[in-house]
């Protein structure tokens, strides 16, 4: 399921899944081919959800970013990693502490080895947030980053996105971007997403 709706010129698709094959996806691509400006973009949505193409995009525009590297074996204690193979979901991230937590994590998103991952070195007492972005506007204890998402937004246009960030007490860096199912969404984040589907928030 996903909703469509027309803001001046421009369509914004607003969906829990943009993965490539889903309806929502090939309705952004039917809207390219016909010459229309939608919101996101086929490119944005297959950028955004691969952690170091987004992390990249990310930085070159500014925002601030977790450091990364790619790894087949080889990761810093203590990290956050994400698999990176077709079938990875971004929302899966493992963060590990020791070398046996290491070994377990890197066995299930490498599918025992067969593709790489990414780590991102957690800074000393750094804390880990997952908040929900409705078209970069953020509802209770999540508005502290909100100009993160509204620069996150206003780079991939991603109306309904979740945003996992690494804090180290003073910056919120951008640690990843998963889909958000609808079910997850609390009542102020469906009230503020309904408020765009009623027009009554301005894009």
């Amino acid at each position: 399921m996903f909703f469509e709706i027309r803001h001046g010129d421009a369509y914004h698709i607003i969906s829990e899944d943009y993965s490539y094959k889903t309806e929502s996806y090939y309705t952004i691509l039917r809207h390219e081919l016909e010459g229309m400006k939608v919101c996101p973009s086929s490119g944005a949505v297959l950028d955004a959800y691969v952690v170091p193409i987004c992390l990249e995009r990310a930085h070159l525009a500014g925002i601030p970013v977790c450091d990364w590297g790619i790894s087949q074996g080889y990761v810093p204690l203590p990290s956050v990693i994400y698999g990176l193979n077709y079938f990875a979901d971004t929302a899966d991230y493992r963060i590990v502490s020791s070398d046996e937590d290491a070994r377990e994590a890197i066995r299930h998103i490498t599918n025992m080895g067969k593709y790489p991952f990414c780590y991102q070195r957690l800074p000393e007492n750094a804390s880990i947030e997952t908040c929900t972005a409705v078209f970069g506007k953020m509802s209770g204890k999540c508005k502290k980053i909100e100009a993160l998402a509204r620069s996150v937004y206003n780079l991939f246009r991603i109306p309904l996105v979740t945003i996992v960030t690494v804090s180290d007490g003073v910056t919120h860096r951008l640690s990843s971007l998963s889909a958000t199912r609808y079910t997850h969404l609390t009542p102020d984040e469906r009230a503020l997403l309904l408020a765009y589907l009623n027009y009554q928030e301005f894009l």
